[in-house]
């Protein structure tokens, strides 16, 4: 069995897909499961078991012998949310549970991490563990992923093998349900299904031009792809990049969309909005040199081949994964 914490919700319903489509179908999905709009993300998927997320240390007490590997993907993302107690239960204790259980039971562990920990990228994008502890996160939620980070890197006692992962800009699909924290593709689209147009945020530094600032874009199924080559490597347990390692702007983004949707290019610029403006991120580029190095050798889709894939084959037509 493979356990998918978070399993309802983006990213875990897109790895349960994938893992479907390799035959894993014994898959333990663990979420909290009260909210519907996630609910059409685990639509005709093989899932063994069901386990709200409140009661999975139980449940390991009592099944654990049956289970292979362990994807933690569940967390609190929200950028905007400041409260640092909700942070600490969801994204710091609960890890903390989880790496515990993993080391008790012998399961090997791949979790998430995020880009968000690099804050202003002042000591740059690279995977390096020992600059962990000096990064300089932007908000709590950056703040929690990094706060977990050190605290697995000081660990004497860690899964056999355990794998971080520092998530950069993800899209595609099953974000339907985010609402404002689904990508800016998914934004655009429905922007430009509506009105013909689209939106970005101004620049509010001198240095970059309206819609330049960059981003390190990342397709879900690459993602995804990095996370199933690690369940099959088991080995170079450490911290990891998962970006494309190539930044592009929002604009490239944006015009990528209409080209999907076969519509003219029409971008108009807002001003960014006054509680991200001290907080928001002009240029992340993963450094994915790391990963390179075990062994992963797959090429990242393009921005443009994964925003066609995405938006010609799950927003047009509504599609899950």
């Amino acid at each position: 069995m493979i356990i998918v914490t978070g399993a309802a919700g983006f990213i875990g319903s897109c790895l349960i897909a994938r893992l479907n489509e390799l035959n894993f179908n014994y898959i333990i999905a663990v979420d909290d499961f009260s909210f519907p709009a996630k609910n059409k993300n685990l639509e005709g998927k093989k899932i063994k078991e069901r386990v709200e997320r409140t009661e999975l240390a139980t449940w390991l007490d009592q099944h654990y012998r049956e289970v292979e590997f362990f994807f933690h993907i569940g967390a609190r993302t929200d950028t905007t949310e400041f409260d640092k107690s909700i942070f600490d239960e969801l994204n710091v204790n609960y890890s903390k549970m989880v790496w515990q259980k993993c080391i008790d039971y012998q399961i090997p562990l791949v979790y998430a991490s995020s880009a968000a920990t690099y804050g202003l990228g002042e000591l740059g994008y690279d995977d390096n563990e020992s600059q962990i502890p000096n990064l300089k996160p932007l908000n709590p939620y950056g703040d929690s992923k990094n706060d977990f980070d050190i605290w697995a890197l000081q660990q004497e006692e860690k899964p056999f093998f355990w794998a971080g992962l520092k998530f950069f800009n993800v899209y595609g699909p099953n974000e339907y349900h985010k609402g404002r924290m689904a990508s800016v593709i998914w934004h655009a689209f429905n922007q430009i299904s509506e009105k013909g147009s689209l939106r970005l945020f101004k620049s509010h530094k001198p240095e970059y031009a309206d819609g330049e600032q960059m981003r390190d874009f990342i397709y879900v199924k690459d993602l995804i792809s990095v996370c199933v080559f690690l369940m099959e490597h088991r080995k170079n347990s450490g911290i990891y990049n998962l970006g494309t390692g190539i930044a592009r702007s929002f604009n490239a983004l944006g015009t990528s969309t209409f080209v999907a949707m076969n519509k003219p290019v029409q971008i108009n610029y807002i001003d960014t909005p006054v509680d991200i403006r001290d907080t928001y991120q002009y240029f992340t580029e993963a450094n994915m040199s790391k990963l390179r190095s075990i062994g992963y050798e797959d090429p990242f889709f393009t921005l443009e081949a994964g925003v066609k894939d995405y938006v010609q084959n799950y927003l047009i037509p509504g599609k899950y994964w």
